[in-house]
């Protein structure tokens, strides 16, 4: 059985994916379309940038996280001074970190959903008068709806085990930024932990399996009504 500081790890956990998925989720999407409807100069390297965090060991992810977002970086300073948010060591900090390092995921799953829409339906849609956004709404975005979902449900079950971008950003603080990875590791780094690691590793690897399951389910359900 759970004890209360490790209930409030899992609550938190899936607090800060849902977080992440939220918010990451609708600009996976602008740029997933915009990257597969646009063609502009920089295309490559805004697509080789926005995949970076694939790449990157997690921990430096975290880390130019720190210099951007912190107390100091460009960006964290303005949102400190300006409007009193700060994301450095806070559940924001950790739900920003699991969003940027399942952003890659989000995009390559709405993106593939994009490149298979039929873009005869769409120049069908033109062709009868529906405008860019009247198409991307009625046609476009119902048709991707599949990779849409499922990008969002995969990303959230990867953000219950990421840890080495939120411990660097966020860092471990029980109540706060202490998601199941940390509270793992944490029970790891004092003797006779074990059990307890081993108790919230199974409740991870249940999360974790739910979520893929529910993503599978999702994935066919949703094509099959689109008659794929």
């Amino acid at each position: 059985m759970l004890t209360p500081e490790e209930w409030e790890a899992v609550r938190l956990t899936l607090s800060v994916a849902a977080r992440a998925v939220g918010f990451g989720l609708p600009l996976a999407v602008l740029a997933a379309w915009v990257l597969t409807r646009c063609r502009f100069p920089g295309r490559v390297l805004l697509n080789a940038f926005v995949h970076l965090p694939i790449v990157l060991p997690p921990v430096v992810t975290g880390w130019l996280l720190l210099i951007v977002f912190g107390v100091r970086g460009p960006i964290g300073a303005l949102l400190q001074g300006w409007f009193g948010i700060r994301l450095v060591f806070t559940t924001a900090g950790a739900a920003l970190a699991c969003g940027v390092m399942t952003f890659p995921i989000m995009i390559r799953s709405v993106r593939l959903s994009l490149e298979a829409v039929d873009p005869g339906l769409e120049q069908a849609a033109r062709t009868l008068g529906a405008g860019w956004l009247d198409r991307l709404f009625t046609i476009t975005l119902p048709l991707a709806s599949p990779g849409i979902l499922v990008g969002g449900i995969v990303a959230y079950a990867t953000c219950l085990g990421e840890f080495g971008a939120v411990i660097t950003f966020a860092a471990n603080i029980p109540g706060q930024t202490q998601t199941l990875p940390l509270a793992i590791y944490a029970a790891l780094q004092v003797p006779g932990g074990e059990a307890t690691a081993a108790k919230l590793s199974l409740v991870s690897l249940t999360l974790a399996l739910i979520g893929l399951l529910l993503s599978e389910w999702i994935g066919r359900r949703l094509n099959r009504m689109l008659g794929r």
